[in-house]
């Protein structure tokens, strides 16, 4: 590795502080995940060769507040919270601590400590020589227990249920890569600088039938950091103050050990109609939009349920295939997400915050941009006004 995970995290760290004007003494909370199974996605050596409480690791693997606080020296620290998961959750977590007065002014940094050969590897399950409970239906199909295969199961129906095929992702795919190479410090824009043509897409590694190579996000070596404070400290910031304006999430509910299409559906919906209420906002409301694309084979699920640009069930497919660069009237992805910056998690939110301050560069879209929403599984919608 190039660099270690505290390293990376200092660096996002002090970045989010001199983008802010901010001081180290100006900071009294921190939030990070250090979590085994949220905090990084690799581990450098299986458990045996480390004995709990793995504290050999921190710096190293994971960067916890404890070791951020005292490598960096903060001094007013009041809240700490190591365990606040992924972004999606760090960001409600931090938002709620702020709101409820724990702390004013929190440092939120999220790694993805990903090193070369480990993918993967801190997951107990895949490194199990066998599979019990529920897990003897999934883990034969592979990675994360397979969830890329249910994923690929509600993507075929989803396909005969509409009439549309993988083809069809074509559009988003490219998309997405020619966001991402507008990033400067995405890792295609960084190592790889070329855009993704229609017939690399078409011909691309097969994983997991239907699913190709391009259809997955590239893990890589990262960390994001960002600050969350009052709306009222915020006007003396350096930069213009970006609103959350509410966080929420959904309950799964399935059946069997896979979802279905329908279940999946029914998830999102509830979601959005949650967000939606929560917020005050509405469909037409919302002018960037960002879900999380770890494989594209999903991100249409969200993009109908919250039914942004009027896409309604069994049309995000026919949506791809018309104008959604960022200079057109439906700049869907705006970020590039992870499958055209790597999978660092954090460029939907980031895009949402740069569009709607209007910093965006390059990818900085033409419609408005007032309102902007990303998430997965717990969404978190930004506003430029206040009120």
């Amino acid at each position: 590795m190039d660099a270690t995970c505290g390293a990376k995290s200092m660096q996002a760290i002090q970045k989010a502080l001199d983008d802010a004007g901010l001081t180290m003494d100006d900071i009294d909370g921190l939030f990070t995940c250090e979590a085994p199974d949220t905090r990084a996605e690799q581990t450098w050596a299986p458990r045996p060769y480390f004995d709990p409480p793995y504290d050999s690791e921190d710096g190293l693997l994971m960067a916890s507040c404890e070791w951020i606080e005292k490598q960096m020296g903060f001094k007013n620290i009041q809240y700490r919270d190591s365990n606040a998961g992924t972004i999606w959750t760090s960001m409600p977590i931090s938002t709620q601590a702020v709101g409820d007065g724990k702390c004013h002014t929190a440092l939120v940094w999220y790694p993805m400590c990903n090193l070369e050969g480990r993918y993967g590897q801190n997951n107990p399950v895949n490194l199990a020589d066998g599979a019990s409970g529920g897990s003897a239906f999934t883990l034969p199909w592979g990675y994360q227990s397979g969830a890329m295969f249910n994923n690929l199961v509600m993507f075929n129906q989803y396909c005969q249920r509409y009439g549309s095929s993988h083809d069809a992702l074509a559009p988003f795919a490219l998309n997405n890569r020619r966001n991402g190479l507008m990033v400067p410090w995405g890792y295609y824009t960084l190592h790889e600088q070329y855009q993704l043509t229609r017939e690399d897409y078409l011909n691309g590694r097969l994983i997991e039938e239907p699913l190709v190579i391009y259809d997955c996000d590239r893990p890589i070596m990262t960390c994001a950091a960002w600050i969350v404070t009052t709306a009222e400290r915020a006007k003396d910031m350096k930069q213009t103050p970006i609103y959350v304006m509410g966080n929420a999430g959904a309950v799964s509910r399935k059946r069997s050990t896979m979802f279905t299409l329908d279940e999946f559906q029914q998830e999102t919906a509830q979601l959005a109609q949650v967000m939606y209420e929560g917020t005050g906002f509405g469909p037409k409301d919302v002018d960037i939009f960002n879900p999380y694309d770890g494989y594209l084979t999903f991100p249409q699920a969200y993009l109908e349920a919250f039914e942004w640009h009027g896409v309604k069930q069994g049309e995000a497919h026919d949506f791809y295939a018309g104008d959604i660069t960022v200079e057109g009237p439906h700049p869907f992805m705006s970020s590039g997400g992870n499958n055209g910056t790597g999978r660092n998690r954090a460029t939907h939110y980031l895009d949402c915050i740069e569009q709607l301050r209007g910093t965006a560069g390059q990818r900085q879209v033409t419609v408005k941009a007032d309102v902007g929403a990303a998430g997965y599984g717990d969404w978190t919608m930004f506003s430029k006004h206040p009120d």
